[in-house]
């Protein structure tokens, strides 16, 4: 089992940037593929980017490619979401997660607020 605690949230105007952090602790980190999923108001969990488990892959949702990179530090069991060229539209409670696949996330954090003002 793996805890996952989310960081870097907050207020940003659209255009601006922000990086999300995601601490994993528990079973090993590295031994797990990582995403970053979002879920606005009123809207269902939506994904956005996720990294292997060695960081040599790397997808992204076509809602955030060429704005939004993923990578992970598996030495400080950690994995960001940076993100560019925020709009309005990206406002939303964002979540990491682990998964013993690719494809199938199994732990969650608890989530961050992203909001971005016009």
């Amino acid at each position: 089992q793996v805890q996952l605690v989310e960081s870097g949230g907050g207020l940003v105007q659209a255009g601006g940037s922000l990086r999300l952090s995601c601490v994993g602790s528990g079973r090993t980190f590295s031994s797990y593929a990582m995403g970053w999923f979002r879920q606005a108001p009123g809207k269902e969990r939506e994904f956005l980017a996720r990294v292997s488990r060695s960081a040599g892959s790397t997808d992204y949702a076509d809602s955030v490619k060429g704005r939004f990179s993923i990578s992970r530090d598996n030495a400080k069991n950690t994995v960001y979401l940076q993100m560019n060229s925020l709009k309005p539209e990206d406002t939303a409670v964002y979540y990491c997660a682990a998964g013993s696949s690719y494809y199938e996330y199994n732990y969650w954090g608890q989530g961050a607020q992203v909001t971005v003002s016009s």
